[in-house]
């Protein structure tokens, strides 16, 4: 282990101390070959009590910790397979808002990126921002021409800390591998590199802004969803500048209420634009918590939802995707074998399972809360429940779904605070089977052809030369090991077939003499009997002997 990585280990360490959290430094096992040296701290030998619960005491502690702590936070609250119920709770208070830096050091930062003065590139420019995150913060501005525009400024030095603290996840991870009782099934050190992708792209604002103009290209003229347009001549790796955009926030259901916003159908407008973004459009927002979700009610009738921050986007592999669908298919028509099945097709439990027991386990979980409205079922404790089902069948994490199902929580916990009567599975069902339709049927079968039409006349294409490649690298001897020790099998096997065909053709000729014989000759018909027997002789003969050629 690197020193520096061992050096941020005892700052967090100390942090955790700090906070009354020596318990888990002594206790876990991710911190067992460290844990000695919590004996030795006077942090520990002066603790008091913090007056909180445990998983205040970590929020706390992660958020002085920094950034990446604070989100992998986040990231984990939605894994309540990994903890317990009161951590993940907590955790999930964690706001990305956090002290703003000086505007002075974001106007050097836009200064640098562009070569030139701010007063050359905005019109004008708030030195005074209009929110903060952990890693970035947003400033109002105006274009030359005069259309007011946001202006994203990563925060400086993100990357050197960000990969300080990469490095440590990483090393914990191997240690919960070496350690943790439940390493193999729960994929630490996948989940940290998961989470190593996602952090590491919300730091290119370039990538941010690609992602919020194909979202807006996958929404253009819909009536549910607006996305900000991307100024792209004003953006750089780490200053990004799109449209503002005005709306109330999601989370203000006061404001909503009072300017006579149609609440329910908003509500299942937000489940169609999440199923629209994972399964037509296998592009979705993987970070809507209220502070990035905004409505525009010109029309309070046709209420329409507007997103802003798109650092994190998820996608799907085609095969998790299927998987998925089917799977919201089968519980909605309430066939738990089929959703048995399908996790084993998946690879997502052991090939082993016995799908009639998991079957039982899912319906016991799954029934009680058939068409029943948000606000009578939760969804952390049905999750808990699933988690402790799959922990029973061996069920592996999937770390390329921990994004659908951060986003999952989000879009529930702002369905319960926005329209708690929603009935959910009564609002996703005609979307998914109107999908499923479309993927299977003639139209949908015939546009994955002609998707992968090209492609596969490529490959075509390329046969030729793979076969000359072939063919001259056996000319050049490089298959010669393999010709010398088949070339006296093919010489046997040839003669083999000569003389085979030989006697066949020697049978025939006595067969058809013999036929001739009886049909012709008036004296000696044995002689024609004789010609024919010989024939069958001849033929039984090839057949058995070594000319069979085995």
């Amino acid at each position: 282990m690197r020193l520096r990585v061992l050096a941020r280990l005892l700052r967090i360490q100390r942090a955790l101390v700090r906070h009354g959290l020596a318990d888990f430094v002594r206790a876990t096992h991710l911190y067992r070959p460290f844990r000695f040296l919590a004996y030795l701290s006077p942090w520990t030998w002066f603790q008091r009590s913090m007056g909180v619960t445990r998983g205040e005491r970590l929020r706390l502690a992660l958020e002085e910790l920094g950034p990446i702590f604070v989100k992998f936070g986040q990231a984990v609250s939605t894994r309540r397979d990994l903890l317990p119920a009161d951590i993940a709770d907590e955790l999930a208070k964690l706001q990305d808002r956090v002290p703003p830096f000086d505007g002075a050091l974001a106007i050097v930062a836009i200064e640098q990126a562009f070569g030139r003065p701010v007063g050359d590139i905005f019109g004008s420019f708030d030195r005074v921002p209009l929110a903060a995150a952990s890693i970035a913060q947003v400033h109002v501005a105006a274009l030359k021409d005069g259309r007011e525009v946001i202006v994203k400024i990563l925060r400086p030095g993100m990357r050197e800390i960000i990969d300080l603290d990469l490095e440590v996840l990483q090393s914990l991870g191997r240690l919960a591998d070496e350690y943790w009782a439940d390493a193999r099934r729960l994929r630490p050190v996948d989940l940290v590199r998961e989470y190593r992708k996602i952090i590491l792209d919300e730091l290119d604002l370039l990538r941010e802004a690609g992602n919020a103009a194909q979202l807006k290209r996958n929404f253009a003229g819909s009536p549910l969803l607006y996305v900000p347009e991307v100024y792209w001549d004003y953006c750089r790796v780490n200053v990004m500048v799109m449209e503002r955009i005005h709306g109330v926030v999601i989370s203000d259901l006061e404001e909503l209420r009072a300017r006579g916003t149609d609440i329910p159908k908003l509500a299942a407008n937000g489940v169609e634009i999440f199923f629209t973004q994972v399964f037509r459009d296998n592009f979705f927002h993987a970070d809507m918590h209220p502070g990035n979700i905004f409505v525009q009610i010109d029309d309070p009738r046709n209420p329409r939802y507007a997103a802003v921050d798109f650092g994190i986007v998820g996608t799907l592999q085609a095969r998790d995707q299927h998987y998925l669908a089917e799977n919201f298919l089968a519980f909605f028509d309430r066939d738990y074998a089929r959703v048995a099945a399908l996790h084993v097709e998946s690879g997502w439990v052991p090939r082993g399972t016995r799908t009639d027991e998991l079957e039982s386990a899912v319906r016991t979980v799954c029934e009680p809360i058939f068409n029943k409205p948000l606000k009578e079922i939760s969804f952390a404790q049905v999750l808990l429940r699933l988690f402790e089902t799959a922990r029973r069948f061996d069920m592996q994490v999937q770390p390329q779904l921990i994004l659908l199902q951060k986003t999952l929580f989000n879009i529930e916990g702002l369905g319960r605070q926005l329209y708690p009567e929603l009935d959910l599975w009564q609002t996703a069902q005609p979307y998914l089977r109107r999908w499923m339709r479309e993927r299977m049927g003639p139209r949908g079968v015939l546009r994955r052809i002609r998707r992968q039409l090209p492609d596969t006349l490529l490959a075509l294409q390329q046969l030729p030369q793979i076969f000359q490649t072939a063919v001259r690298e056996a000319g050049e001897g490089r298959s010669r090991q393999a010709e010398d020790s088949s070339a006296a099998a093919l010489r046997d096997a040839m003669r083999r077939s000569d003389a085979r065909r030989d006697a066949t053709t020697a049978a025939a000729v006595l067969w058809l003499s013999g036929l001739a014989w009886l049909a012709l000759a008036t004296q000696a018909p044995s002689l024609g009997w004789l010609l024919m027997a010989a024939a069958i002789g001849v033929f039984v003969w090839s057949r058995s002997s070594g000319l069979r050629g085995e």
